[in-house]
């Protein structure tokens, strides 16, 4: 279903510490971080011209976050740079100094971070990230997962160093228990969602993903006219919408969310004007999505600079992993996870329904940006859905 955004705020600039955070000078910090990593390198975009020809659309470009920094996901970009950003924050008070953010290697940055715990809650691919970010700079990182998180996931967050917490209940609980936890232990909370008074490491998170948005950009020989984002909580959508919108003003690209289904709040608030938990639903397939109630911050960026909200059904997304895994012709092959797939699934159904098409002005000179926001972070799931093992481009 496709909902039209017709909020009071939308099209309304943006909070000044939300453009601070998703802006040119803060993508800027994310890349010294980023650029100080050998292990970095930018993901790839590319180009599947015969699916465009197919779809009557002119060009559709995937930004494969599945290579991202060996998460194989775009969240490898978040929780590691808000946790680095927060210990050296802490560093910076130690010493009565600034510590730039490439300065993480430093002796006393490791010295002063030993002593300090990050904590978070994850579906998998943030904690992944949080846990990378404290092994980086020598913190301790505790992670919880709910019941519905894979044990392939859990053993790749265990392996970065992190001490595994089971919560009990889905996503949105453990977000509650590790909350708890920190605020018990003493321990620094990096989630990945936001609530009232509580946004800070939430935008820092954000902030890291604008590097997707800066890195498509250089990419493109063109801006694109029309993105499509996944969402969950939100971060990633948010992210990427603001950072178009301040970086391209009134050139900036129609933006679509896609949820799934079953657990749609950013639909939902689009519908009744205001920020709402999703309507009780079964689990779906899009693991990395199945959260219930949105960011205050992703809420707050969309309802203004979202054009439309978009959910997809399960079969949706899994056609989607299998039309990137086969693609036609001469386009690549891409690796997709059900949750990375769910932007082509979404751009694909709204440019196979003649309304949707003309509601969102798709037609032979549209130029579509996806993102891949995760390759197969669970090889036998993956397996289980496409028919085969994860191949494509690696």
């Amino acid at each position: 279903m496709l909902i039209l955004n017709r909020s009071p705020d939308h099209c309304r600039p943006l909070e000044p510490s939300d453009a601070e955070a998703l802006g040119e000078r803060a993508a800027a910090d994310v890349a010294r971080f980023l650029n100080s990593r050998p292990e970095h390198r930018p993901t790839p975009l590319l180009a599947l011209p015969a699916r465009a020809r197919e779809l009557g659309l002119g060009e559709i470009q995937v930004k494969d976050e599945g290579q991202r920094l060996g998460l194989c996901s775009f969240k490898a970009l978040g929780g590691a740079y808000a946790v680095v950003r927060l210990a050296l924050e802490e560093v910076g008070r130690r010493l009565d100094r600034p510590v730039d953010v490439a300065r993480w290697r430093s002796e006393v940055a490791r010295l002063i971070a030993g002593g300090m715990t990050f904590c978070c809650a994850t579906d998998g691919n943030h904690g992944r990230s949080v846990a990378q970010g404290a092994a980086l700079i020598g913190a301790k990182a505790a992670i919880f997962v709910h019941a519905g998180v894979s044990a392939e996931r859990v053993a790749a967050i265990a392996a970065l160093g992190a001490e595994v917490i089971r919560a009990r209940g889905g996503y949105d609980d453990a977000v509650v228990e590790s909350a708890r936890a920190a605020e018990r232990s003493g321990w620094i909370l990096v989630s990945d969602t936001s609530w009232e008074g509580y946004e800070r490491p939430p935008l820092l998170v954000m902030q890291g993903y604008t590097t997707i948005v800066a890195e498509a950009l250089s990419q493109l020989a063109r801006p694109p006219t029309h993105v499509f984002v996944q969402a969950g909580v939100g971060g990633l959508a948010a992210a990427a919408a603001a950072h178009f919108a301040l970086r391209l003003g009134e050139a900036r690209p129609t933006f679509v969310v896609v949820e799934p289904t079953t657990c749609a709040s950013f639909a939902r608030s689009a519908r009744l004007g205001r920020s709402v938990d999703a309507e009780p639903g079964p689990p779906t397939v899009m693991a990395m999505l199945e959260c219930r109630r949105n960011s205050l911050v992703a809420w707050r960026v969309l309802s203004r600079l979202a054009d439309a909200f978009l959910t997809v059904e399960d079969e949706d997304a899994i056609a989607a992993m299998r039309r990137l895994a086969r693609p036609l012709s001469d386009d690549p092959a891409i690796v997709a996870g059900e949750s990375g797939a769910a932007g082509f699934a979404g751009m694909t159904r709204a440019a196979s329904d003649p309304q949707d098409r003309a509601a969102l002005g798709l037609d032979a000179r549209s130029r579509v940006l996806i993102v891949n926001s995760e390759g197969a972070t669970d090889r036998e799931r993956y397996r289980s859905l496409v028919g085969a093992a994860p191949g494509g481009p690696r």
